[in-house]
């Protein structure tokens, strides 16, 4: 589409959530506007979902979210829905506070018993990770394609020495998202949370800073150990465990967190005229700390516990995870839940260096992608060919939404026959072990399966990956689409594939 267009597309869509007055709030992810509304039953889905330039719509009631699926565009989109909101609709601290504060529903009720409470606090985690986090996807991905690269030409192909400084080089390029990913994730979540970024993220810069790294690396000799811990340090003569903070991704999320109310407090208690120095000092000190002393170390563990369980979950017996994650993933994609899968992702590569569950996801999108690609091959019908075709590219690309909106929902059979081939390809993965070293997944993120150890990695990848797109592409071919679906589909009441409950 083009720009002249996303205009009148962002007037079509705020009168079809129920106007301007209907708005709450409103954000954006990779592919979705995310609109916080005082009342979601004046949403005309079906009509958003007819738009030009719109792939579908939904509402998730466990976020509180009805989501406009748009694609690549979604940030143009965006930018024109805020111009025709204005800032008295669309205040950015009124919507960082609510997605913080509530995880994600614009009119939280007050819990009522513990369970209420826990689930608050699971959504508020959710939300304010999710939130943290989706800013930082795309350079993580590029960064792990570049490393996916350097992996092949320097271990796979031989054409660079790992002496060299052009490896060097490269290598720093790939690597510095990934290693100074607390600076980064640090001044996206103290947005989110509504502290000052810049403070948080020199804390951010703390933390990774080579001397702490190398405390960390090179521990003191003689120290002792709790529980098995080493105790690798100290602060003002108190024996700590400092964990490694590079890539890390929840102690600075904490940080974030905290700096909010004692930043406050500082403000509250200078002097107007000390204010400007010594509360960013005194914020600096005090949160980090906090989070090197008491809290970094106990999230670090518990971060790598998670990654262990995760790990152990997936590996116990990896062709069967396959199957199941294979088959189902995408259903979370539906009502955008996957991004709840992202954090945990982040972790596992941090932890671990690697990410089994991401590999056995990547399968999905392949499949998703597959699926339209049939419908284009099979349909007479020129704008269907045109939306499928985009659909499979962003597919094969790692978006799965366009094609999934556009053509796989509408048709369901598409949808459901594209996951028999994810789950054929997910089990097949998991036969043959595959592992994951990046973000980045389907057809366009193969670097992120070349392994430094395994050389046999990027061809389980390679097989699993023609496995999953000939088996649901014929699977759509054959039993999943036919022309006359669309003319099905335009004359029956418009539903979601899942009734929300």
């Amino acid at each position: 589409m083009a720009q002249k267009d996303y205009s009148k597309l962002a007037d079509d869509i705020i009168e079809n959530v129920g106007g301007k007055e209907n708005v709450n709030t409103v954000i954006h992810c990779i592919t979705r506007l995310r609109f916080y509304l005082n009342d979601e039953k004046k949403a005309n889905t079906e009509k958003i979902s007819s738009l030009d330039g719109v792939a579908g719509a939904v509402y998730n009631e466990a976020l509180g979210q009805y989501q406009v699926v748009i694609g690549p565009a979604v940030t143009d989109v965006y930018d024109e829905v805020i111009t025709k909101l204005g800032d008295e609709v669309v205040d950015e601290e009124a919507t960082n506070a609510a997605v913080a504060a509530t995880g994600g529903a614009s009119q939280p009720e007050k819990p009522k018993s513990a369970w209420g409470w826990l689930s608050r606090a699971f959504q508020l985690l959710i939300g304010t990770i999710t939130g943290s986090m989706i800013p930082v996807i795309g350079l993580l991905a590029a960064s792990g394609i570049l490393k996916g690269f350097l992996t092949l030409f320097t271990f796979n192909l031989g054409w660079i020495s790992t002496d060299s400084t052009t490896y060097t080089i490269i290598n720093a390029m790939g690597d510095s998202a990934f290693y100074f990913l607390p600076i980064l994730v640090g001044f996206t979540a103290a947005q989110q949370l509504k502290s000052d970024p810049i403070t948080v993220a020199a804390i951010g810069g703390v933390l990774v800073h080579p001397t702490i790294a190398a405390l960390w690396s090179a521990p003191t000799k003689g120290m002792a150990a709790l529980f098995g811990i080493p105790l690798n340090a100290t602060f003002f003569g108190l024996p700590i465990h400092l964990p490694q903070y590079t890539y890390s991704i929840f102690p600075i999320i904490f940080a974030a967190w905290l700096a909010r109310p004692v930043g406050n407090w500082l403000k509250k208690v200078l002097p107007l005229s000390l204010r400007s120095i010594f509360q960013p000092l005194f914020t600096v000190f005090i949160v980090s700390a906090a989070v090197i002393v008491v809290m970094g170390p106990v999230i670090s563990l518990i971060s790598a516990g998670l990654a262990a369980v995760i790990n152990y979950l997936v590996t116990f017996n990896e062709a069967f995870a396959g199957l199941i994650i294979g088959g189902f993933y995408q259903c979370l994609v539906i009502f955008g839940l996957h991004w709840m899968v992202i954090p945990i992702i982040s972790n596992d590569i941090a932890s671990t260096g690697h990410s089994v569950l991401n590999g056995l996801i990547n399968f999905t999108m392949i499949a998703q992608g597959a699926g339209a690609l049939a419908v284009w091959a099979k349909t007479k019908r020129a704008d269907i060919k045109g939306l499928s075709l985009a659909g499979a590219l962003s597919g094969f690309a790692g978006v799965t939404e366009p094609a999934m909106y556009g053509i796989n929902l509408k048709y369901g059979r598409v949808f459901w026959m594209a996951n028999i081939g994810g789950a054929v390809g997910g089990f097949i993965a998991g036969l043959m072990k595959i592992d994951m070293f990046g973000f980045t997944g389907s057809w366009i993120g193969f670097p992120s399966f070349f392994s430094k150890t395994n050389p046999n990695n990027i061809w389980a990848f390679l097989i699993a990956s023609v496995v999953t797109t000939a088996v649901s592409f014929g699977a759509v071919y054959l039993w999943g689409f036919k022309d006359s679906d669309v003319d099905k589909a335009k004359n029956a009441q418009k539903k979601n594939v899942f009734k929300q409950s």
